[in-house]
């Protein structure tokens, strides 16, 4: 008897955990997503350079930014980048 109110313990720990971590994995993946789809617009942008004459550095930061703000980051990074 004494075992089965420890596992009924850990179980609801474990559940406790559980759903107290899982908002912050679920905003991280999305920032992940979010941070990839940033890369593949910077990439875009990048190939399209020779007919816009616009280009962007394909890095960690760029990718977070346009990620994270769509498309005004990237009107804010080409803001930075020509008027800094």
């Amino acid at each position: 008897m004494e075992w089965f109110g420890i596992v009924v313990i850990a179980v609801i720990a474990i559940v406790l955990v559980v759903r107290l971590l899982s908002a912050p994995i679920r905003l991280a993946g999305k920032l992940l997503i979010n941070t990839l789809v940033g890369f593949a617009v910077l990439f875009l942008l990048n190939f399209a350079e020779p007919l816009v004459g616009l280009s962007l550095g394909i890095n960690w930061v760029n990718a977070l930014v346009v990620g994270v703000l769509g498309a005004p980051g990237v009107v804010l990074l080409l803001l930075i980048k020509y008027l800094l």
